[in-house]
Order: C-alpha cells, then sequence, then structure tokens
C-alpha cells in the first residue's frame, strides 16, 4: 500500500509542514482525553515515533480505532502541521485512520519497562521495543561499512562452505551433519562414517578461513562474512552458538600488514556508525553506556597499542590486584587479564602479539625463536577480545610436522596442505566476531542481545 516512510518524513518534514501524508506503524503510545486523542506509531524505518492528533469532534471513526490498545497496526492519513508542544517538530493531523490488525489485551509489550532477559523468551517481538529496534538497524549498517570498506580496498568478497569436513581451529567444538537416524547401529565409526551423506565426517563450519585461503591463493584479497558454530557448552555474555565471523585473507601479507588491515577496518566502520546511526548511538548512550560516545570516538581517531605478549605477561605479573586466573607465560590470557590490559594500562585498544605456539592454531606460522608464534589478537576495553588474527604457516614441512605433533588427521587438509606444495606465499588473515563487535559499539553486555535469534545452550525459537 502506498505511504511514506516515517524516516523519510522526519528527515523532509519542514519541507512538508501543510501538506498531506499517509502513514503506517504499530501503535506504541496513547493518550486519551474528552476532546482530544494521542497516538504515536513506529513503522520500524526510525527510532523515533510520530505523534497522530485525532480530534474526535471532527473525526468519524469507522474502524474503531479510539478503541485500540497498544500494538495495534495503523494506517493513518492527515495533515503534517507544525506541533506546539517541545517534545516533536511536526505531527499528524488526522483525517482517517484504518486499523490493519489489533492487538489483544495480552500483547506482552505493553507501555512499561521490559528486561532484557524478558525480551529473550520473545525474539519474535522484541524488534518492536526501542532497543531492539536500534540494535538492528545499526547491525545492518554496520554490515554494510563491512562490505563497503573490503570492496574500496580491493577485496574480493568470497562464499566459503557452511558444510565442512574439517576443524580449523581444532577444539573438536563442532556440530556433526548426519543423514542416519537415532539408533542406527554400525560395526565402527568407520562404517558410520562411510555410509554417512558425504562419505565421510561433516560438520557445521568454526571458520570459513582454511577454504577462505585457498581462495587467496589465487585472488589476492578476500574476505568472508558468515555465520559460523561453536558446540561450545558455554553460559557466558559473550559466546553463542552461532554467531557471525568477517575473516579476511591476504596474500603477500605478513603479520604487520594484517595489524594494519584489521586497525584501519575498526575505525572505518566505527567511524561509518558514528555517521550514519547517531540516534542508535545516542539512545544506547542514554540507557546502556554513558561515555558510549567518547569511547567510540578514541576507538576511531587513537593509534592502537601493540604489546608483546611476554610484556603482556611481566605487566600482568606486576599489577597491584589479584586476578581470578593465574598469570604466567604459556598460559593464554582470559577476559579480566585483557581488560586489565586496555583499560588499565594501555587506555585504548591493543594488539598482543607473538603468543606461545601451544595455546595457538597449527596454521599459525612459528618465530624464529621456535617458542611463539606470528599471532596477534586484538583487545578493546569493556570487551576484551574482538579480533583474533596470524601470519599463516606457508612452509610445507614445518605445517605437516605441527599437524601431527597434534595428531591432526593429513588426509583430511589434503587440499590445505597443497596450497604450500604448489607456489607457496606468505599470507595473513584475521577472524572479527560481528556480533561481538556490535557489544563494543552499542554498549550491550550480552552477546544474545546483538542477534535477532540466539542460539545458545537449550535455547532454540
Amino acid at each position: 500500500m502506498k505511504h511514506t516512510d516515517i524516516c523519510d518524513l522526519k528527515r523532509d518534514y519542514d519541507k512538508l509542514i501543510g501538506s498531506e501524508v499517509t502513514l503506517c506503524g504499530w501503535i506504541k503510545t496513547m493518550r486519551n482525553s474528552k476532546q482530544i486523542c494521542f497516538i504515536e506509531i513506529n513503522d520500524g524505518t526510525s527510532l523515533s515515533n510520530v505523534q497522530i492528533v485525532i480530534d474526535k469532534e471532527n473525526f468519524e471513526d469507522t474502524y474503531g480505532v479510539l478503541k485500540q490498545i497498544v500494538g495495534a497496526s495503523l494506517k493513518v492519513s492527515g495533515l503534517i502541521v507544525a506541533s506546539p508542544g517541545s517534545k516533536q517538530p511536526f505531527e499528524v493531523a488526522a483525517k482517517q485512520i484504518e486499523v490493519l490488525g489489533s492487538a489483544p489485551a495480552d500483547y506482552p509489550l505493553q507501555k512499561k519497562a521490559h528486561s532484557l532477559e524478558y525480551l529473550r523468551t520473545i525474539p519474535h517481538l522484541r524488534v518492536r521495543t526501542n532497543t531492539f529496534n536500534a540494535m538492528f538497524r545499526l547491525r545492518s549498517q554496520l554490515a554494510y561499512a563491512v562490505h563497503d570498506f573490503f570492496r574500496a580496498n580491493n577485496f574480493v568478497y568470497v562464499h566459503t562452505p557452511i558444510i565442512t569436513g574439517s576443524d580449523c581451529e581444532g577444539a573438536g567444538e563442532v556440530f556433526n551433519v548426519t543423514v542416519h537416524n537415532y539408533g542406527d547401529v554400525f560395526a565402527s565409526q568407520e562404517e558410520y562414517d562411510a555410509t554417512d551423506f558425504f562419505r565421510r565426517k561433516s560438520g557445521l563450519t568454526v571458520s570459513g578461513q582454511l577454504e577462505g585461503e585457498t581462495m587467496a591463493m589465487g585472488l589476492g584479497k578476500i574476505y568472508t562474512f558468515g555465520p559460523t558454530f561453536r558446540a561450545e557448552n558455554s553460559f557466558t555474555p559473550k559466546h553463542a552458538a552461532e554467531f557471525w565471523m568477517i575473516e579476511p585473507e591476504v596474500a603477500f601479507a605478513d603479520l604487520n600488514d594484517i595489524i594494519d588491515l584489521a586497525q584501519r577496518m575498526i575505525k572505518y566502520i566505527t567511524n561509518h556508525c558514528l555517521a550514519t546511526c547517531s540516534d542508535e548511538l545516542v539512545f544506547f548512550r542514554d540507557f546502556f553506556e554513558k561515555g558510549l560516545l567518547d569511547k567510540l570516538d578514541t576507538v576511531a581517531n587513537s593509534e592502537y597499542a601493540v604489546c608483546d605478549y611476554t610484556e603482556a605477561i611481566t605487566l600482568l605479573e606486576k599489577a597491584d590486584r589479584k586476578f581470578d586466573y593465574p598469570v604466567s607465560w604459556g598460559l593464554d590470557l582470559q577476559t579480566e587479564h585483557e581488560r586489565y590490559l586496555t583499560e588499565e594500562i594501555f587506555k585504548r585498544p591493543t594488539f598482543v602479539v607473538n603468543y606461545p605456539k601451544e595455546i595457538k592454531s597449527f596454521y599459525m606460522k612459528q618465530n624464529p625463536d621456535g617458542k611463539t608464534v606470528a599471532a596477534s589478537d586484538l583487545l578493546v576495553p569493556g570487551i576484551g577480545e574482538i579480533i583474533g588474527g596470524s601470519q599463516r604457516e606457508d612452509d610445507y614441512g614445518k605445517l605437516i610436522e605441527v599437524m601431527q605433533s597434534r595428531g591432526m588427521n593429513l588426509d583430511d587438509y589434503k587440499y590445505y596442505l597443497d596450497l604450500r606444495k604448489y607456489g607457496s606465499a606468505p599470507h595473513s588473515g584475521y577472524g572479527l566476531g560481528f556480533d561481538r563487535m556490535l557489544m563494543y559499539i552499542t554498549g550491550i553486555g550480552n552477546i544474545r542481545d546483538t542477534i535477532p535469534y540466539p542460539r545458545t545452550t537449550g535455547s532454540l525459537l
């Protein structure tokens, strides 16, 4: 049906005073007096509502509008007029209103505050609240900025498979894919795999990196942006079973190149959100993180720190506080360590580089010291790690040696090893957790509130 989007009306209203307009939207608030009824509607294209004014004396309520409640959907035709009140610059004097869909008295989102925990139980409706209206509009803009950045830097967007036969991270946290029925009996695991759909063990991807590397060896600069899956039985606010990853891979690039790329990308997408999502960011500042805009300005305009892992351990050991998790060389950094480094020591986003090889993935390039790998994690205040990257091991013999030492089946990775046999070249890449980046940009404290339909342990709606 023909109507004007509220976002367009907001932008051009000063030129349209005195004009007629047709709007569609859901009732957000409704106030009745003896002569006048005030209804605020929202169509989802803007965080702001539009006030509809009904003069009861001159309004023929054919559709029973005055009996509706919050949640009902309306089609409103009327005159755009300057508002005498200070809350909004204009309002619509209704001439005709059609009820498109009523809402019963048990509509779950009546005009009152709802906790984020409660809203997670109704993900199909929570997008109608201001919080999630703002979140998912900002999510869209952030995704657009990611694609825009890589396109401007000569990257090719590639689609890597969702179903895979390899575990990129080697942690075994893979959702298995099978056509076998529960209770089917097989003589062995080998028979089970051989009679399955792909004739081998398969699962949902934990990362598009390995396939992305193969594409970079022909296209030079590629990135993937898609869903990934981890069967982690985790209840932390930073983990979900299904989440989105941005994974660039660059041929003829070392660790320093990829650190520079990551910093430029974070700055670009942050600046894009500051420029295009001001209403949403002000909302998140007012209701979730008071210093949000100052924080994002620092991210967009400061030079990030770079700290060697060994130096980071020394700084943590000298810290005048007791950590819940121990600190010593050879152990991975926990969130509390990452936040201390970024919030107390460097006070800005920080790359930690050159981690011990035992705590990092098999594909990372070994440093000349034989103890560390050319890896880098970007840590940010308030969250901790949001990017993990490395220079990839391009030496065929060294890669086989590491894989064998970890008990990996080389046959499963033949295609990956071929990259090192046929014209091997230095290359590097990283992964950015898109949903964690949204947590950081909005100040929202739980990843479940950045994803339209979060998939976590025991939760599947």
